[in-house]
């Protein structure tokens, strides 16, 4: 027997096109009972924010064939028999390897995506015109155990004033699980690696302030019951879940844009949902429609890494995938270096 299928109708900006969804039935959030079929028109609802957060750029797709409770894997390139809609811009990845990654360029593309039972999207930094270099500077609040979303929401105002110090504009948004993500847009005249560097000047500002409340350290067993800034998320190839991309979470939330007021006022990150933001964006509209309006530059934030650079501070740890990096310390836990091999 024929598996199910349905064709749905998806606004594009050359007219409707229709999109084939197999399976539409098939459940990816088993707590909530939503389907394959729901998702897709949660896409379409949510097309213009979602596109430009998500689109034109690089863009990796986290698949779940068995619904969110079951194995997951990752799409970076394009697969064969893909409809000519989905693009691809060839890009230099960490190993210095070159390959075409996929590229959303309208809403169609997105809900093939949901066909192919993707369930998160994972946006680059940076545009597919320019892959090279990021028109965001990107900061991830990662609570660690013992802390949790409102101890994020206390320490993201007090990074706002640190970027704002170094003329920059931030954006937040809920992660979608227990952290918040700061976005500033900025012009792309520097590499990943600058800008990581502008990430790591901002985080080690921000922990001098709030020295009982954040972190830099990329070991765990030093982090403590802290926020850490989880610096290496600027890396080129290295991504958060892009804004109103659903998560791989029981209860289907969604990494939703609020804006600053609505952060301090107290939201709630459970309650965007797959089922919820589509009504939030028609009562309230995307806080981010104007986030690449007006770019900075992170010039300040340069001088600031070079200031710690003078005083001593170095570069710090990559992740494991990584080529060994000039200046980085050991890849090793602190607690298990023998101080007789590393002096």
């Amino acid at each position: 027997m024929a598996s199910e299928r349905i064709t749905l109708t998806v606004p594009g900006p050359d007219g409707a096109r229709e999109v084939g969804l197999s399976s539409p039935n098939r459940v990816l959030w088993p707590e909530l009972g939503i389907t394959k079929h729901e998702l897709a028109e949660y896409v379409i609802a949510v097309a213009v924010p979602f596109l430009a957060a998500n689109g034109d750029r690089p863009v990796s797709l986290e698949r779940f064939p068995d619904g969110v409770d079951g194995e997951r894997f990752y799409s970076k390139n394009p697969p064969k028999g893909a409809p000519g809609f989905v693009e691809a811009q060839t890009v230099t990845y960490n190993s210095g390897r070159r390959h075409p990654q996929l590229v959303l360029t309208e809403i169609a593309a997105a809900v093939w995506a949901v066909q192919m039972n993707t369930v998160v999207f994972h946006p680059w930094a940076s545009l597919a015109g320019d892959t090279d270099n990021p028109v965001e500077l990107r900061i991830d609040l990662d609570p660690q155990p013992g802390t949790d979303f409102a101890d994020a929401a206390a320490v993201a105002p007090a990074l706002r004033e640190v970027l704002a110090e170094a003329g920059l504009t931030s954006f937040v948004k809920t992660s979608g699980n227990r952290g918040i993500h700061v976005f500033c847009p900025i012009e792309p005249t520097h590499e990943f690696l600058d800008v990581r560097h502008a990430v790591i000047a901002a985080g080690r500002e921000l922990e001098r302030r709030l020295p009982e409340k954040v972190t830099m350290n990329w070991w765990k067993e030093e982090r403590g019951e802290r926020i850490f800034i989880d610096f290496n998320q600027a890396n080129r190839d290295r991504t958060m879940a892009g804004a109103y991309s659903p998560r791989a979470l029981p209860t289907a939330t969604v990494s939703t844009p609020v804006t600053w007021d609505e952060l301090a006022a107290g939201v709630d990150p459970a309650a965007f949902t797959v089922r919820s933001v589509p009504g939030r964006l028609a009562e309230v509209g995307d806080p981010w429609e104007h986030l690449l309006a007006t770019p900075g530059r992170i010039d300040t934030l340069l001088e600031w890494w070079q200031r710690d650079l003078d005083a001593g501070l170095g570069e710090l740890a990559f992740p494991p995938d990584f080529p060994k990096m000039p200046g980085e310390p050991p890849r090793v836990q602190p607690s298990r270096i023998n101080p007789e091999n590393w002096t």
